[in-house]
Parts: C-alpha cells; structure tokens; sequence
C-alpha cells in the first residue's frame, strides 16, 4: 500500500525553525509592552497679557475716627470788690490811639509767610499731567487726551517687555499684580510697590515699570510735583 504523504511535502522537518522564530516575535513583543511609555498631553498657556483699559488707582482705606468734643471750658468767677465811699480809687487813664499826620510811625519789619507748594498730587486731579514719550503731540488737547495717550503709552510698554515667568507657567500660578509706582519731579521712576498672589509675578511687574523711559514731570500751578500712579497688571493662564 503506497503511502499517502508525499515526504517531499512533510511540514514538520521545518517545526523548529518556526518555533524560534515565533519564540523571538513573541520576546520582541513583551520587551516592547514592557518599554512602552505614555507622555500627557502639554498644556497649551495662553501668556497674551490683559490689560485692564481703564487706570483704577487704588485709594487706600482710612477709618475716620470720632473724637468726642472737648468738655465747655469753666466760667471763672468774678471777683468784686467792694470799695469804701470814703475811699479814694485810682482811675485808669486810657490814653488815646488816634496818630496825626506829623507823628512818624515805627513800622517793623514785616514777615512774608510763603504758601508751601503740594509735594504730591494724584494722577486724575493733577493740572498738568505727566507727558509719556511720544505724546507731546497731545499736550494742547487737555488733560483728558494726555491721561489716555499715557494708558495706550502705558499698556503699549508692558506689552512689549511682558515675559510670562517660567515658574510660574510650570506651576500653573496667575492672577492680578497691583503696581504702584511715583513719577518724580525730575522725572524718573521711582518707589515701585507691588501687591500680586505670588513673587515670581511681582517680580515679574517691577522688572516692566523699572524699565520705563524718562518722563516729563507733572506740574502743579507750574511747580514740578511728585504724581502717584497705579495700575493693574494681570497674568492669565489658558
């Protein structure tokens, strides 16, 4: 009886070659699962800076303290007294103020006491105000024109030195700094305060404001004054 098979078609002389093989894919595969590494997804941050349009300058909150009134003052009594009819009483010569023309009349020395001049005026009530770089084509056009050619001068700045601290951005920190700063007499920029939730961000606000250019000073009747100003800054994640 023939055998059926064919020996040149047998399919298990190759069984161990294809064991090794599969045994290998199969390794490969469980190293790769065992490798495998997910990353999230980064946030994507918004670091567009918001400034507010309107200037609020802040006015600090003082308690009026009621005093009560001070107490009437005691009547001193009147003494009087009692003269003897027999007795004679010194009479008390007015004499007379009225001066005619050929009395020469001593005048002192007379003394001028000088009107001190404000040392700090606010930004909104200030006469003249601060003249920002640029904005000297405005100067006849009012007060009202030179406050918001200073904002757009103002916001155009922070704007252009904004730089969203990276601490901050890795932490996931934002929110409003307040910035106080003053406008000296000669100009400059000085006395910046800042008031935010965290450092990195105020730190942040001073760096901006310190880098200002040199201002025309506000005048008050004329005289150079120091003007307050404060603004908000804020910093906002997305």
């Amino acid at each position: 009886m023939e055998p059926k098979k064919n020996p040149t078609k047998d399919l298990n002389n190759k069984r161990g070659l294809y064991f090794v093989i599969g045994l290998c894919l199969v390794m490969l595969l469980t190293y790769v699962a065992l490798e495998w590494k997910t990353y999230d997804n980064m946030h994507g941050y918004d670091i567009s800076l918001n400034v507010a349009d309107e200037l609020i300058e802040e006015v600090p909150i003082t308690m009026h303290v009621k005093t009560p009134p001070p107490p009437p003052p005691v009547p001193t009594p009147v003494i009087i007294e009692v003269v003897e009819d027999n007795k004679e009483v010194e009479e008390t010569i007015i004499e007379s103020t009225e001066t005619d023309q050929e009395e020469v009349i001593e005048v002192l020395d007379v003394v001028v006491v000088e009107e001190e001049e404000p040392v700090e005026i606010s930004f909104m009530v200030i006469e003249d105000v601060p003249i920002f770089p640029g904005c000297e084509k405005v100067k006849n056009k009012g007060a009202e024109a030179m406050r918001a050619c200073f904002q757009e001068k103002m916001n155009k700045h922070i704007s252009k030195n904004f730089k969203y601290p990276e601490v901050a951005q890795e932490m996931g920190i934002q929110g409003r700094v307040s910035v106080m700063f003053d406008i000296q007499k000669d100009g400059s920029i000085g006395n910046i305060r800042m008031r935010g939730p965290d450092k990195s961000l105020e730190t942040e606000a001073g760096r901006i404001i310190g880098k200002l250019p040199q201002m025309t000073p506000g005048k008050q009747r004329g005289v150079p004054v120091r003007v307050p100003f404060s603004m908000p800054i804020n910093f906002k994640l997305q």
